[in-house]
């Protein structure tokens, strides 16, 4: 199970490098629960991470524009990421879901076809209108991605678990794998949940309030020492 830590900025990019993070997801959390972070964010970040660490980025709770949405996806490819994330909020079904990331697709693998694209859906989704979380691998496979993930649209403190139990996100998971994909679970993680989600074979494990100074997403800071406890902990589990 990979570790993608969510920074803002260069100066928490650094923390998260240095804490061993696998995976370097360029967001912004004043846009939303995927919100997109600029161009230049994105570069600078990319030109301070080492390879062969990989950095990604969201193009934010996206709307039901396939072409608006592609335009993104191209831009921050330009801008150096390695993964495309794309957040289905504002597509309410599986046709508009496949629409949107067969387009993001066909965008980003025309220009590199060693990027990878991932569709994310919402645990949540009934909150917001948005496709169901369980249409999700099948909108990946069918669209020619390579990740399908879910998260949480709506931050207040609830977790990816109460809204997706286990036993769903099992599922979840293993209908990935089916399709040959990897799958990605994040949504308010905390520490003693990783187990159970490495448990099931989760590939990639996204956080960034449980790698904050406090625990807060919104008014913490990502620091190194919370970013390497996160990485021991998983780390281990592959000890046992």
């Amino acid at each position: 199970m990979l570790l993608l830590i969510s920074p803002i900025n260069t100066q928490e990019a650094q923390e998260a490098i240095e804490g061993g993070a696998d995976i370097i997801d360029v967001k912004n959390p004043k846009e939303g629960s995927l919100g997109a972070n600029f161009p230049w964010i994105i570069k600078e970040i990319r030109e301070i991470t080492p390879y062969p660490m990989m950095v990604s980025a969201t193009l934010g709770d996206v709307p039901y524009k396939p072409g608006t949405v592609s335009l993104a996806a191209l831009g921050a490819l330009i801008s150096g990421a390695d993964y495309i994330k794309v957040g289905l909020y504002g597509t309410e079904n599986y046709a508009q879901a496949r629409e949107v990331m067969e387009n993001v697709v066909k965008s980003v693998k025309k220009n590199n076809s060693k990027a990878l694209v991932v569709a994310s859906g919402y645990a949540d989704a009934y909150r917001v209108g948005a496709v169901d979380p369980m249409e999700i691998p099948k909108v990946a496979a069918e669209s020619g991605a390579d990740l399908a993930m879910v998260d949480t649209a709506i931050k207040d403190g609830k977790t990816l678990l109460d809204f997706m139990d286990m036993d769903k996100l099992n599922t979840f998971v293993s209908e990935i794998h089916n399709y040959g994909l990897k799958s990605a679970l994040a949504g308010s993680i905390k520490k003693e949940q990783l187990k159970p989600l490495y448990e099931i074979g989760c590939d990639v494990v996204g956080i960034r309030g449980a790698a904050c100074i406090g625990g807060d997403r919104n008014s913490g800071n990502i620091h190194h020492s919370a970013v390497r406890e996160l990485k021991k902990l998983i780390d281990n589990f592959k000890l046992v």
